[in-house]
Parts: C-alpha cells; sequence; structure tokens
C-alpha cells in the first residue's frame, strides 16, 4: 500500500511540473535574436529621382516567428540617437519567413546629417536589433547651379565696413534657388585660387554671409560627404577708402515687359537706401529693392557707412516702331476718301480701327479709307510671351463742313446712304437733335436696337452702326420720346 501511494505521489509530481514548465518552454520557443543590420552603402546620398536603398539583417530561429509577424526599418537622427526614430518601412504582415534578409526603403526629404544608424524590430516575436554602424545621409531637393549677388561678379565695399552677400531668391532667367527648399543649410567659402583648396567661412550656414576682407567668395548647398552640384557663382569683393560701386538689375530684364506687371529693380547690398525717379527723390522708396511699372530714368544712392555709391538705370518698355502716313490732321472734301496705312515692325500685329473711341466692325488689315470727319485711332498689337500694343491717332475734317442740324420740317421716312452726302442720314427736326433731351431708339425688322441714344447727332447711320443689307431696301421702325413724354413712331427704309 505504501508503494502504491509513492508511485501515484511521482506520478502526479511529474504531471503538475510539466503542466507548470509548458509555459516557460513556449516563451523560450517565441523568442528570437535579429543580428546587426548591414547594408552596402557607405552614404546615402538621395534626390526626387533616385531614393531606393538595402538593408539586410539576418534572424534566428526561423520557425520563432508568426504568421502575423512585421519587420520595420528605424532611422535614428543625424547624430544616432533613437529617442525618436523614423520608420524608413514596414513589411507586409508574414511576408519575410527566411534569414537573411533584405529590405529596401526610402529616406525622407528632410534627412541631412553625418551620423545616422538603423536598426530592425520585429513585431510578433517582438525584437529589436543592434544598431548599425553610423552613416552619413542626405536628401538633396536641389542639385544644380545658383546665382548669388544677382549673378554681380565684382563689388566694392568701404574699407573698416563689409558687404552682404545673399543668395538670390528666385533669381534671373532658369536659377533655380534653393532658398525654395525649406531646411537646407549653406557653407560659404572663400576661393584661395587654383592651387590652394577653399577655406571654408566659419559659422556661415544661413543664406547670407558679411564680407568684412577682400576675397572671392561664394557659396554651396551642404549636403555633407555627398558630392553637391548645388553651388553658386564666384563674386570678388574689393575694399576701398573710397569710390566704392553699385549697380541695379531689373527681375523682368531691361527693356521689360509692362503687360507681365512690375519690375522690381535691386542694388547692391548697403547700409542706406534713397531711389530717384528722373533725379527727384522718391518718398519712403529707402530699401534695397523698389518695385515699378513705368519706364523711365531710376537711380539710388546706397550708403556703407564710410562711404557712398550710387547707381542710375534707363528702365525701358519692350515695344515695337509704328508709324502713320498721314498727319495729325487731314481736310477732305465731303464725298472723298482719306487713304491711311500703318508701318510698323512688330511681329504678327493685330489692328483695330475706332472712330471716335467706337470699334469700327470688320476692319481687322493696316490700311482704312476713312470716309467722315471724327478722332481715328488704330491700335496696334503684337501678341506673344509679352503682349505689347500702341496707339496711333489721327483727325479728320471736312473742307466744307455742312451743317449737320439743318431745320428740316418733318422726320423722313427714306434715306439713302449711298456716301453722295444727299440724304445719306436719317436727319430730324431741331425738336428732337442733340441739346433736346429726347430719346431716339430706332429698332430693326427682327426687333434689334440698333440705336438708342439722348443725343442724337443726326449721323445714322454711321462706320460704328451700319445697315444691313442682307435684304433688298432693309426697314427700320423708330420710337422718338421728349422730354415731356410725347412720342413719335414710324419706319425707315433704307435704299441702298
Amino acid at each position: 500500500m505504501k508503494r502504491y501511494n509513492k508511485v501515484f505521489f511521482l506520478a502526479q509530481f511529474f504531471f503538475y511540473f510539466s503542466i507548470g514548465l509548458s509555459p516557460f518552454v513556449n516563451k523560450l520557443q517565441a523568442q528570437i535574436a535579429i543580428g546587426k543590420p548591414t547594408f552596402p552603402f557607405t552614404q546615402i546620398c538621395a534626390n526626387p529621382s533616385f531614393n531606393a536603398f538595402d538593408v539586410n539583417f539576418s534572424f534566428t530561429p526561423t520557425s520563432g516567428i508568426t504568421a502575423s509577424n512585421q519587420f520595420i526599418v528605424e532611422m535614428s537622427d543625424g547624430n544616432g540617437s533613437f529617442a525618436s526614430p523614423t520608420v524608413l518601412h514596414t513589411s507586409v504582415a508574414g511576408s519575410i519567413t527566411t534569414s537573411p534578409a533584405k529590405i529596401t526603403f526610402a529616406v525622407p526629404v528632410t534627412t541631412s546629417g553625418e551620423g545616422y544608424r538603423l536598426r530592425i524590430r520585429s513585431t510578433s516575436p517582438a525584437a529589436t536589433s543592434q544598431l548599425s554602424n553610423p552613416f552619413p545621409a542626405y536628401y538633396k531637393p536641389q542639385d544644380s547651379q545658383f546665382s548669388i549677388n544677382n549673378s554681380i561678379s565684382n563689388v566694392v565695399f568701404c574699407s573698416g565696413g563689409s558687404y552682404v552677400l545673399s543668395i538670390d531668391n528666385p533669381g534671373t532667367g532658369t536659377n533655380d534657388s534653393p532658398l525654395k527648399y525649406p531646411g537646407l543649410t549653406f557653407n560659404w567659402f572663400r576661393d584661395n585660387g587654383p592651387t590652394v583648396l577653399p577655406t571654408k567661412v566659419a559659422s556661415a550656414t544661413g543664406a547670407t554671409y558679411s564680407v568684412t576682407s577682400p576675397g572671392v567668395y561664394y557659396a554651396e548647398t551642404n549636403y555633407g560627404t555627398c558630392t553637391s552640384d548645388s553651388y553658386s557663382n564666384r563674386v570678388t569683393v574689393v575694399s576701398a577708402s573710397s569710390g566704392a560701386t553699385a549697380i541695379i538689375t531689373s527681375s523682368l530684364g531691361n527693356p521689360f515687359c509692362i503687360s507681365q506687371g512690375p519690375t522690381t529693380l535691386s542694388v547692391t547690398n548697403g547700409n542706406t537706401y534713397q531711389w530717384y525717379k528722373d533725379n527727384v527723390a522718391i518718398a519712403n522708396a529707402t530699401n534695397q529693392t523698389y518695385s515699378v511699372t513705368t519706364p523711365g530714368q531710376y537711380s539710388v544712392k546706397v550708403g556703407f557707412g564710410t562711404c557712398d555709391a550710387s547707381a542710375s538705370i534707363n528702365l525701358q518698355e519692350v515695344t515695337f516702331n509704328a508709324s502713320l502716313n498721314v498727319a495729325n490732321t487731314n481736310a477732305i472734301v465731303p464725298g472723298e476718301s482719306l487713304a491711311v496705312a500703318v508701318t510698323t515692325d512688330a511681329t504678327n500685329p493685330i489692328y483695330k480701327w475706332y472712330l471716335n473711341d467706337v470699334q469700327i466692325p470688320n476692319v481687322t488689315s493696316n490700311t482704312y479709307s476713312a470716309t467722315v470727319k471724327g478722332t481715328y485711332k488704330v491700335t496696334i498689337t503684337e501678341p506673344g510671351s509679352c503682349t505689347v500694343s500702341k496707339d496711333l491717332t489721327f483727325n479728320v475734317t471736312y473742307t466744307t463742313d455742312p451743317n449737320p442740324f439743318p431745320d428740316v420740317p418733318e422726320i423722313p421716312n427714306v434715306i439713302s446712304p449711298n456716301g453722295d452726302f444727299i440724304n445719306d442720314t436719317w436727319v430730324l427736326p431741331l425738336t428732337y437733335v442733340s441739346g433736346t433731351n429726347t430719346e431716339v431708339l430706332i429698332i430693326s425688322a427682327f426687333g434689334e436696337v440698333v440705336l438708342q441714344t439722348n443725343d442724337y447727332q443726326n449721323d445714322w447711320p454711321s462706320i460704328t452702326s451700319p445697315i444691313d443689307f442682307k435684304n433688298v431696301n432693309p426697314i427700320y421702325y423708330y420710337i422718338i420720346t421728349t422730354p415731356d413724354k410725347k412720342v413719335k413712331k414710324g419706319s425707315i427704309t433704307v435704299i441702298k
């Protein structure tokens, strides 16, 4: 009986021992070890057209991961700290089951530093690798040459003073300013000639640098140990006790296109400024730049502290030449015409002709025959990237000017506008014409209003309000309303 109890006790012991050990054994089987990440690169130099890099790692045992496991690639900050890591890639659950493994990732556009590290994490089970070796990494959003100092290559500053060099933004032409890309820093250098390496200017990482000693200077976008093609032109800075120079540049060039809006005049950087137009000081124009919309002679006085400099620019607009073959005022005999022609060097010009500020319809060539008196204007427009227009005017009078307001007894119901100056226009009695505030309304047979005025000049039909001869002898209808609301109605037959 005692032997039986002992055997029973041992059986129970091993049974409960195995139950208690089971979670511990399972826990051991659910752990994996991830090796130190390695990579084929020595540095990362990414840009908008290339941003794909590989990291290799191993883990053991492969049987330790679950079907829901994901591997995560994390990157430190530029100093190697994982206090706030950046996730570069997260694998699809269960997609990586064999070791060694490789993951391709991209770096953020804000990447910039010399001491980045990588690490790999798993999610099921949770594990973290050792840290990778440090490496430089930069994302280069801009990697082309740019301009400083408005591309002015030679400047003078006053002895004992300074001269500020600035990265242009946006600069002229196709200049791709790095200032358009937030977060970039810059290195400024003094060029020591072809046989000596340039000297990096200490503590100069911003978009400007104040030069205090003569030399040749340039800027470069800071991409650390990555090769940078983002560098500026060279500027030679000379110190002088007097005779400092200043130069004005126009943002839209000179000549500039008025239709593109104002152009910004910029002058050499100094301490104080005063702008002038035609040698007259412009009120409150005391900044380094001045915006203008009209051509003219502009100048500026720049103070450098111990000496001054002046600069000027004869700002011109993009234009073309155009002229007429007639005088400003021309007299013709009623019934005759004046042949007018425009001569211009404009490219593909467009013409619009006007009589008394009303456009003459269907006239688009460079010639026109003026048959009635009045003030004429032709607008010549040169289309293109810079649209330019020019107006030319001339006047036509009659050698014998007929009375425009004869004393006729009745309202005529027939006119014949054939240019013989007899019944050419609809002439009304004096009680209805200009100066009486009588409303004259003429309507076509189709119900279209062809004339409505309270200042009738006895001039219908006219060049600007012609007759439509689609029908033979068209008929129009009139309504005349006097200031005291008396109304006259009738028809007008037009005989060609």
